[in-house]
């Protein structure tokens, strides 16, 4: 009777775990749009002479901004914002004349579907190459992908992106510029993101495999007669993965901000090309819902990352 009362406080104390992760990301998501509202009302230009026009009448330019809430005092846009976000509207954009949430919701799948095909990219790569670097540590392969793995690292996304599309697009004409619509479209911006993340995902794998394969339970494993690709990735490599988990949550983030500058390149129609754009057009309201939408994901997956833990490495379940 008292085992079956401790399994049935385990999902109470799980409810309550995620309770409290979910009460610590809103700290930081109200932290990062008001820094972002604030910045952005702060950023030169009207929005309305922009719509409108520098040679609008006065009264039409009065009007507008009125209609859309600008004409008062800061404190009252940032209160009446978040009134609005807290009832599911994040105000109308500027530019298109629609709503924040119907073009978040358009664009946010085509950025969703780019960074988890990059986290592809750089698992498949970082993983194999970084598990070889370990068991081949000093040789001329080892030095070989750590060479590889630092350029990697020292090369940005805005200028690997260009020489992609001169390479495998325009030269050999392989694959589309621009665009969207395809798997082929997706190819060059995933490559693109990807890499650089391959790099540091490699090292990384590297350093947390020669930790673990120096420990008794695989000299045990060898002893035993087990293959030594059983031993390195069934073992080994598990036992390895709560740094690369948290390093992958980390930079999940980063591949959305890296998406902006890859978006814009290759034309593809993500949230962080509709961000640019937004910024340029200084469409407060779209500037304010993209990075929100940005903020949630990027707490949700760190949030996600916690909860693999516990997977990945049964003893710190409790």
């Amino acid at each position: 009777m008292q085992r079956k009362t401790c399994y049935q406080i385990k999902p109470v104390r799980a409810l309550r775990y995620l309770f409290a992760r979910a009460l610590y990301t809103l700290p930081v998501l109200w932290l990062v749009v008001s820094v972002v509202f604030l910045l952005i009302h702060l950023v030169p230009g009207d929005p309305i002479l922009q719509m409108l026009g520098e040679g609008a009448p006065v009264t039409d330019i009065a009007a507008t901004r009125h209609a859309y809430g600008l004409d008062v005092p800061l404190g009252q846009q940032y209160l009446h914002y978040w009134k609005g976000v807290l009832h599911g509207d994040l105000g109308p954009s500027l530019r298109f004349n629609q709503s924040v949430g119907s073009l978040i919701v358009h664009r946010y799948p085509y950025t969703l579907q780019l960074t988890v095909a990059s986290l592809l990219v750089a698992i498949l790569i970082s993983i194999p190459a970084g598990v070889r670097s370990a068991q081949r540590r000093g040789r001329w392969d080892d030095k070989l992908l750590s060479v590889v793995s630092l350029f990697g690292l020292s090369f940005p996304n805005f200028a690997l992106g260009p020489i992609l599309i001169l390479f495998f697009a325009i030269k050999l004409g392989l694959l589309p510029v621009s665009g969207s619509g395809s798997l082929e479209h997706l190819v060059l911006p995933a490559i693109t993101m990807g890499s650089a993340l391959a790099a540091i995902l490699t090292r990384m794998v590297r350093t947390s495999m020669l930790e673990e394969l120096g420990h008794d339970y695989v000299r045990t494993a060898r002893a035993k007669g087990l293959p030594e690709r059983t031993v390195v990735y069934r073992h080994a490599l598990r036992n390895a993965m709560l740094p690369i988990l948290t390093v992958l949550g980390l930079q999940f983030g980063a591949l959305l901000a890296g998406a902006i500058v890859t978006e814009k390149i290759f034309s593809w129609p993500g949230i962080g090309r509709l961000t640019i754009d937004a910024i340029g057009n200084r469409d407060y309201f779209l500037v304010q819902g993209c990075i929100l939408a940005i903020g949630l994901t990027y707490v949700l997956v760190n949030f996600l990352t916690d909860l693999l833990y516990s997977v990945a490495n049964p003893r710190i379940r409790q």
